[in-house]
């Protein structure tokens, strides 16, 4: 698929359906894939934070890869996260996705070792040698503890595969400066990963949004991105309002590290559509907060659960 420029729109950080550990739920992630191309979004990436990449198995990710690739079967976009702490493992990823027909592939600073701004640039351009795909940046400065710098996007921004940046450091004065900095390259992807920040992001000159609670209501996300793509204004703080209710009654606040993982993954099991078994050693949502994440979905969407 040959990638827009900008990609605009909303592009959900998939969740992995897990079965037990380091084994997917193939008939689940099936399903899943498809509520979200139902839903109407514009790519998917896998990989990611909310899609647990770090913590699988080699041989999972790649097996995620090829299932996700074959299923979608060019319906939409797929945008695949690489991010390793050796860069041998990153480049080898960035090329299995490119023989199995991703689309592009994400990458954010690799962690546990610090790296400097210089350091990170060198790995981009390194990178775009690697790999045939384009490249996202994914600036996640809370699980990195890194980020790359507005400057920093400029610069790698001038090199032929880099086509966009994904922030979640839910600092809009960061995003208001890569916004900036950008504004001759029309052909720059920003997207915004707190989906709380989604329709400020985009007021701010955001291209859309990588919103993990678009695994469970993707609709939702999508009629937001677009009352805001259009100027929407009365339109989108409706439902904007409810991505934000959406995220209180979904993502558990007793759990402070894991909680959205284990919330949405809760979601969709209640809505039957894959399993929601976090990656090892992390346990599922249950009892009382798995029967209130039931209780919210059937009220408020009139979901069957």
């Amino acid at each position: 698929m040959q990638l827009a420029r900008p990609l605009r729109g909303i592009i959900p950080p998939l969740v992995t359906p897990l079965s037990g550990p380091d084994t997917l739920d193939v008939a689940g992630l099936e399903r899943l894939i498809d509520h979200q191309i139902r839903g109407g979004v514009h790519g998917i990436f896998v990989l990611g934070t909310t899609g647990e990449g770090p913590a699988l198995a080699y041989e999972t990710r790649r097996e995620l890869i090829r299932r996700v690739v074959k299923h979608v079967d060019g319906r939409v976009a797929v945008l695949v996260g690489v991010t390793d702490t050796a860069y041998s493992e990153t480049r080898k990823l960035a090329r299995y996705a490119a023989e199995e027909g991703a689309d592009a592939v994400v990458v954010a600073p690799p962690y546990y070792f610090y790296s400097s701004q210089q350091d990170l640039l060198e790995m981009v351009r390194q990178l775009a040698k690697d790999s045939d795909l384009p490249i996202f940046l994914y600036n996640m400065p809370s699980m990195t503890k890194m980020w790359f710098e507005p400057e920093t996007v400029l610069e790698a921004a001038k090199i032929d595969k880099v086509y966009g940046l994904k922030d979640s450091s839910g600092d809009l004065d960061y995003l208001a400066r890569v916004v900036e900095l950008m504004h001759d390259r029309t052909d720059f992807t920003i997207l915004i990963g707190p989906e709380e920040l989604l329709r400020d992001g985009m007021k701010l000159g955001a291209h859309g949004g990588v919103n993990g609670g678009a695994n469970v209501l993707p609709q939702l996300y999508v009629d937001l991105y677009s009352a805001c793509a259009k100027g929407e204004d009365e339109l989108s703080e409706k439902l904007h309002r409810q991505v934000l209710d959406f995220g209180n009654a979904v993502y558990d606040p007793a759990d402070k590290e894991y909680r959205h993982i284990r919330g949405l993954k809760s979601g969709l099991s209640v809505m039957g559509i894959c399993n929601d078994l976090p990656v090892w050693p992390y346990r599922p949502c249950g009892g009382v907060f798995r029967t209130s994440v039931a209780e919210y979905l059937e009220r408020q969407f009139q979901l069957q659960v």
